[in-house]
C-alpha cells in the first residue's frame, strides 16, 4: 500500500496544472488527496510494526524526517519559483517522486518488518474490544488536538505577526519556519523524552508546554516575543501526534492508525476555517489561543486515561 500510494501521489502531484476548469482541478486534488492519506496511514502502520520489532519509541524520529521534508519543499518551492513554470516545477517533482518510491519501495517489499503480535484489547471478545476501540478513539482525539495546531499555526500564524504586531513580510514567514523547526527538533529528541519520561508523561508535559507556548505567541505584545511562543508550541505539540498514532496501532493495527488519523487531519481541516469565523467574531489573537485550550485539553485527556491505557497495555 506506501508503493502504490506513493507511486499515486508521485503522479498526482503532476496533473494540478495540467486542468482548464475548477471541477477539473478539484477530481485531481480529490485522487492526489487519496493518495495523501493512504499513504500517510500504510506508512504509520508499517512504523507501528518496525517499533514493536526494535522494542524501542523511535516513532517520533519518523514524524521528524516529515517535519524536515516539509521544510525542505516549502524552501527549495520558494527558490524555484522564480525559475521554472509551476508545470515544469511540478513534473520534477514527480520524477523524484517516482524515483523515491522505486528505491524505497524496493527495500520495503524485500524486507517487510516483523509483524509482532498485537495485544488483546481492540481484538479481544466482549468489554475488551469495545475498551479498544474507546481508547483509539481517545488517541484519535488527541491527534486531533495536536492536528488543529498545526493547520492554525500554517495559515494564520504568519497573518497574525503582520496584521497584528507589524512585523514586515519576510520576518512573518519567520514564524512558521520558527514553528516547524522546533517541531522537528522534538521529534528528533522524541525517542529519548519517551524511554525517560513514557508515553503518558510525554503527551502531558507536551500539551501543557504547547498551552503556554501559544498563549504566549497570541497574547505577546512584540513579534519577538511572539516567535519564543510559537518555538515553545512547535517543540510541546512535537511528539503528540506521533505517540497518539502510534499507540493507536498498537492497540489496533492498521485499523487503528486509520481511525486515528482520521480524526488527527479532520483537526487539521477544522483548525484554519475555525479560526477564521472566531477571527471575524472575536480577534484573530482571541482565535489563535483555541490553539492553546486545545493543546491544554490533550494534556488532560492523556493524564485523565493514564490508568485504562497502563491497564490495557498489561
Amino acid at each position: 500500500m506506501t508503493v502504490a500510494a506513493g507511486v499515486l501521489l508521485s503522479l498526482g502531484i503532476a496533473l494540478p496544472p495540467l486542468t482548464h476548469s475548477a471541477l477539473a482541478l478539484g477530481l485531481v486534488l480529490l485522487v492526489f488527496g487519496a493518495a495523501y492519506g493512504g499513504i500517510n496511514v500504510a506508512m504509520n502502520s508499517a512504523a507501528v510494526d518496525l517499533v514493536a520489532a526494535l522494542r524501542r519509541p523511535v516513532m517520533p524520529s519518523f514524524h521528524a524526517a516529515f517535519s524536515l521534508g516539509g521544510m525542505l519543499g516549502a524552501g527549495l518551492g520558494g527558490l524555484v519559483a522564480g525559475q521554472l513554470s509551476a508545470t515544469s516545477h511540478l513534473l520534477l517533482l514527480t520524477v523524484i517522486g517516482l524515483v523515491v518510491s522505486a528505491a524505497a519501495g524496493r527495500a520495503l517489499l524485500a524486507h517487510p518488518a516483523p509483524r509482532a503480535e498485537r495485544r488483546a484489547p481492540a481484538s479481544a471478545p466482549g468489554s475488551g474490544a469495545g475498551r479498544g476501540r474507546r481508547l483509539v478513539a481517545v488517541f484519535g482525539l488527541i491527534a486531533l488536538c495536536d492536528a488543529y495546531g498545526e493547520g492554525a499555526l500554517a495559515d494564520w500564524g504568519a497573518l497574525h505577526l503582520q496584521q497584528d504586531l507589524g512585523a514586515r513580510a519576510g520576518l512573518a514567514a519567520v514564524g512558521y519556519s520558527v514553528f516547524a523547526l522546533t517541531m522537528a527538533l522534538g521529534r528528533l529528541t522524541g525517542t529519548v523524552l519517551l524511554e525517560r519520561l513514557g508515553q503518558t508523561r510525554t503527551l502531558v508535559a507536551g500539551g501543557a508546554a504547547a498551552a503556554v507556548g501559544m498563549l504566549l505567541g497570541s497574547l505577546a505584545p512584540t513579534v519577538w516575543a511572539a516567535l519564543v511562543g510559537f518555538a515553545v508550541t512547535g517543540f510541546g505539540l512535537a511528539n503528540i501526534f506521533p505517540v497518539a498514532i502510534g499507540r493507536a496501532g498498537e492497540l489496533a493495527g492498521p485499523g487503528g492508525v486509520a481511525t486515528a488519523s482520521t480524526f488527527g487531519y479532520g483537526g487539521m481541516l477544522l483548525g484554519p476555517p475555525a479560526i477564521g469565523f472566531l477571527a471575524d467574531t472575536w480577534s484573530l489573537p482571541l482565535a489563535l489561543t483555541t490553539v492553546a485550550g486545545l493543546a491544554g485539553t490533550a494534556a488532560v485527556i492523556a493524564y485523565g486515561t493514564r490508568n485504562v491505557v497502563r491497564a490495557a497495555a498489561r
